[in-house]
């Protein structure tokens, strides 16, 4: 049995707290969905509801006098149409053709079919978010999407600063990034202020703000503990899903969406920047300690810093780059479309219909847990098996899928979705602990900070989920692309060994 030479201090246990705590508020990211859902009004199409010239009819409060009006136009919703000459509509039955006006479709003479999708986009809000505009499915995706690639590169610079300056600049720069952010996106009122505010500012804080906690926390520690010391710290990020977005809906239910970004946003940065004066490298000649008979873990890393310089340089760094985006782009996947998900497979059960926000609850809770379990077991069986072990069954998982679906079992959809968040979450511990084993902790924040455009990349998935599903109908082949591309992650890592630095032989 090997025994610990010497106890980690004080100060870097502090340190993994920390950063887990900031990590917990930049997950505001997944509040999103709750900002995004406010700002669009749409409905599809239902038999036997109704639509007039000057008002939606929700179709329990419908009379025959209601359905006798001449041009009425079958649709569900609950809200007053303020403006019937505003309303658009798109056709289900050729959804490449866009929203067009009410007013222009029905001087046209055309029908409308259970299918059509009814929007409020460019309508005025009234009451708590008066002054705002209610936007189409494409504006409200675009903040969103923005800060999703501006986070990824904005991880370079910060990892650069997290190195040269301290863990506790990054974290504070990055919180105040994001307050500003979440301040323009909410008192702007418009598309442009989300765009620049949460989209730009929010991006460029979460990107600084994330490249901070982890490298600092994998200094402190040796190779035997890599796996579970990531996965506590971006354990948080994971864990955020599970209170930010039924905390948002709250605060956009109670205040309104303008007051919502505010309170968030200063919440947030508060913490961020308080636990950021946690965050502390090691001094200079420390030895992290280290464990006789470690296994797997240990014999897999290195001794040798590498610069960022000489990492781009080697082609196992393209090869982590690609493992990442096979990780990424599964649970992205899964994480854009549970809701529908559920939705789809309890159709004949209301209660899961009704509440699709289950699986979206669920997936959050396995992917902060697949991130911790996922690094303790990586330092036991290695990163290379560990990696192997999530793609492969997370792929059976994937092709399953549409059969499960099918089968409208609600237990198995669990399940598979579950084990898919699990991946997912688990790659975001594995590639920090690879771009440690493999070029070292010291200029780690520079180098996984290059790594994790892979990150940014594997949101592709989704987007292409979206358009098969427009073509098809269906997500199975996305299920089936997916699926394949975890099985070439486990053929790539199986052919990547680290990189032997100038002469330096395999341990």
């Amino acid at each position: 049995m090997g025994q610990t030479m010497q106890k980690e201090p004080t100060q870097a246990w502090v340190t993994v707290f920390a950063g887990m705590a900031i990590n917990l508020c930049l997950g505001i990211l997944y509040a999103w969905s709750m900002w995004g859902s406010a700002l669009v009004s749409e409905v599809t199409v239902a038999p036997g509801d109704i639509i007039t010239d000057t008002a939606v009819i929700v179709a329990a409060k419908a009379t025959d006098a209601d359905k006798a009006l001449p041009g009425a136009i079958i649709v569900k919703k609950a809200d007053e149409v303020q403006r019937a000459d505003k309303l658009k509509v798109k056709l289900g039955s050729n959804p490449k053709e866009g929203y067009t006006l009410l007013s222009d479709i029905k001087a046209k003479g055309a029908e409308f079919r259970a299918g059509d999708i009814v929007t409020r986009a460019g309508e005025p809000m009234t009451g708590l978010n008066q002054g705002w505009v209610y936007l189409n499915n494409a504006e409200a995706a675009t903040p969103f999407s923005l800060c999703v690639i501006i986070f990824a590169l904005l991880m370079i610079p910060g990892g650069k600063i997290q190195d040269k300056i301290s863990p506790k600049f990054g974290a504070t720069l990055g919180g105040l990034f994001l307050a500003v952010g979440c301040i323009i996106a909410g008192m702007m009122q418009s598309y442009t202020g989300l765009v620049i505010g949460f989209g730009i500012f929010g991006g460029i804080g979460m990107g600084i703000g994330y490249a901070a906690p982890t490298p600092a926390a994998l200094k402190w520690f040796g190779p035997h503990r890599r796996g579970l010391i990531a996965g506590i710290v971006v354990g948080g990020y994971g864990g955020a899903a599970l209170y930010i977005g039924p905390l948002a809906k709250y605060l956009i239910s109670t205040f309104g969406i303008t007051r919502s970004f505010v309170i968030l946003g200063i919440l947030f940065a508060c913490v961020v920047v308080v636990a950021g004066q946690m965050l502390k490298i090691p001094p200079a000649g420390y030895v992290p300690p280290t464990l006789a008979g470690a296994g797997v873990a240990t014999k897999g890393s290195t001794i040798t810093n590498w610069e960022p310089s000489e990492i781009i340089k080697t082609w196992q760094f393209y090869a982590l780059v690609l493992m990442f985006i096979f990780t990424t782009q599964s649970g992205l996947l899964i994480i854009a479309n549970a809701a529908g998900l559920l939705a789809k497979t309890g159709a004949k059960i209301p209660f899961f219909a009704a509440n699709a926000w289950l699986l979206v609850s669920y997936g959050g809770f396995v992917n902060a847990a697949g991130r911790v379990g996922t690094g303790f077991y990586s330092d036991k069986i290695g990163r290379l098996n560990a990696y192997c072990l999530n793609c492969g069954i997370s792929a059976l998982c994937l092709f399953s899928l549409p059969y499960i679906i099918g089968s409208q079992s609600i237990l198995l959809l669990f399940l598979a979705v579950g084990i898919a968040y699990w991946q997912y979450g688990g790659g975001l511990s594995l590639m920090p602990s690879f771009a440690a084993d493999f070029y070292g902790p010291k200029n780690l924040g520079m180098n996984y900070g290059l790594i994790f455009i892979g990150w940014g990349l594997g949101f592709f998935m989704a987007r292409l989920g979206g358009t098969i599903k427009d073509i098809t109908g269906s997500l199975d082949y996305a299920f089936y692309i997916s699926g394949g591309l975890l099985i070439l992650a486990v053929i790539l890592a199986k052919m990547t060994k680290r990189p032997m630095y100038h002469g330096e032989t395999a341990v």
